[in-house]
């Protein structure tokens, strides 16, 4: 009885903590409440992984009304994934952060900023486990309100206007999601996703369900920050406290993404005729666009967190790739580099944050001799940046092979995606040895030359994150069995 409710604890525990956190006064009990709500729903995220497979999916009734007629809560092999993803970048970033954050938030802003963190993890665990379209939106409105939040709670003013254009760029993609969604509640009568591809089969005027494709496609793809509507994401990374970075920037992008292969591959595929080929036809060449432009924006940037960013429009651009070459192979290679890049991302933001306990403005040029004096955050950011690369034994390594391997089997197109992946992974080498020339090979600017590391609770978190990165680089079974389990149960929707 017990596994039956996971689905909706996973999403009621961080919503019941939340008010609970606005209500205490002082800021570290908020963060110790925060941290172990953010703590079991990981847990319950590990218990539903090991609980679902492509032949076993756990489905919850809400209010016990039977899908299709009421709300439904469905755990699938991605979906589990996701869970994953979004409450272990949570979890291991407020361990980090809590002196970070003290740094960073005012005292009488702290409780109200924890409750906001938790909405937005269950905004973001719902939207993965909801298998009603409606209630995607009204996750999805809850996690980006309280983002906006999270966002704007630090003390750089940058942050407000990086804020105020993810909110315009936010709500244009949530409001084109919802007039999508209302096109094809007219036409079929339900909004739940298993439903709907089945009526959608019965349709005789397809021209509102076409113009449902697009608006779904595109107000995802916005809130994705699929190249080239990536404008609201260097920013907003560049400008939020930097443990929110860490959090967001591991799970924020693949939450909207899930949602867009959810739909794309179990709702319209299924029963539109050559939507595969206008799906991939699409987003191919941008996600080339992202991976080339992303990469090479991020060589010549010059503020560190802003180059993780366009290095994180790169990444995006993989998954994209993956999904668009329509192929078991290829949809595995998408779906476990988001969880590659999960870690690797989020460990580099980590360190970023160490980094800035010791340098507050982190221009590269301030960053000269760090290596020396910060040894450990360093070596530990080095170490997430060669799984990004794609090094051999580090997880960032397995994507890329899976990517490789799904274009070898596709002639002389998957020759040049290919070359394409390649090309990025030497121009994310020359991002990263920037970054190492600087930080390691010249001398500290200043007269203090001491070693004095960032506080010893966010190194150890950060080394657990960095040391994650080889465990699941060579010891990858779980990420990838749940991967290669969610592509077929995709794939089986167009069979």
């Amino acid at each position: 009885m017990w596994r039956e409710q996971l689905p909706a604890l996973a999403i009621a525990v961080p919503l019941a903590a939340a008010p609970i956190a606005a209500l205490l006064k002082a800021g570290r009990t908020a963060w110790a409440l925060t941290t172990a709500a953010s703590g079991v729903s990981f847990v319950i995220a590990l218990l539903l992984a090991g609980a679902v497979s492509s032949h076993n999916e756990l489905s919850y009734a809400v209010g016990s009304w039977p899908a299709p007629y009421g709300i439904e809560l469905r755990i699938t092999s991605f979906s589990a994934l996701l869970l994953l993803i979004i409450t272990g970048a949570s979890s291991v970033a407020l361990l980090a952060g809590g002196q970070s954050l003290d740094a960073e938030v005012t005292p009488v802003r702290r409780p109200f900023f924890y409750a906001a963190w938790l909405l937005a993890l269950g905004g973001l665990a719902g939207i993965v486990a909801s298998g009603d379209a409606f209630n995607i939106f009204v996750f999805m409105e809850v996690s980006s309100l309280a983002t906006y939040i999270l966002i704007a709670g630090g003390s750089d003013p940058r942050a407000l206007t990086a804020v105020f254009k993810y909110l315009i760029m936010g709500t244009v993609g949530a409001t084109f999601y919802l007039i999508g969604i209302g096109l094809i509640y007219m036409m079929t009568g339900t909004l739940n996703l298993i439903d709907m591809e089945a009526r959608i089969a019965d349709v005789a005027d397809l021209k509102p369900i076409l113009a449902a494709v697009g608006f779904v496609t595109i107000g995802l793809v916005l809130k994705a920050g699929v190249f080239p509507l990536h404008v609201w994401l260097p920013n907003t990374y560049a400008w939020s406290p930097h443990i929110v970075t860490a959090f967001i920037a591991a799970c924020s992008t693949k939450v909207s993404l899930y949602v867009l292969l959810r739909f794309d591959f179990m709702v319209f595929q299924g029963s539109l005729a050559d939507h595969h080929l206008q799906f991939s036809g699409f987003l191919m060449p941008l996600a080339v666009l992202a991976i080339l432009v992303g990469s090479g924006v991020a060589i010549v940037e010059g503020n560190l967190k802003r180059l993780l960013a366009y290095s994180s429009v790169a990444q995006i651009g993989y998954v994209v790739l993956g999904a668009s070459l329509m192929t078991a192979t290829g949809l595995t290679a998408g779906i476990v580099h988001m969880f590659n890049h999960a870690l690797a991302k989020g460990t580099m933001f980590l360190a970023v944050a160490c980094l800035a306990t010791r340098v507050p403005s982190l221009r590269l040029e301030n960053l000269a001799g760090i290596g020396r004096l910060m040894p450990w955050s360093t070596a530990a950011f080095m170490l997430a940046a060669l799984s990004l690369i794609g090094i051999p034994g580090t997880a960032g390594f397995i994507g890329k092979w899976y990517l490789i391997s799904a274009a070898l089997e596709e002639g002389a197109l998957g020759l040049a995606v290919v070359a394409v992946i390649v090309i990025s992974s030497l121009m994310a080498v020359a991002y990263v040895w920037r970054v190492a020339e600087i930080a390691c090979f010249r001398a500290p600017p200043g007269p203090d030359t001491a070693t004095r590391e960032a506080p010893p609770q966010m190194l150890v978190v950060l080394w657990v994150a960095a040391l994650a990165n080889i465990w699941f680089g060579l010891l990858p079974g779980r990420p990838l069995s749940l991967s290669g389990e969610a592509a077929m149960t995709l794939l089986g929707q167009l069979q």
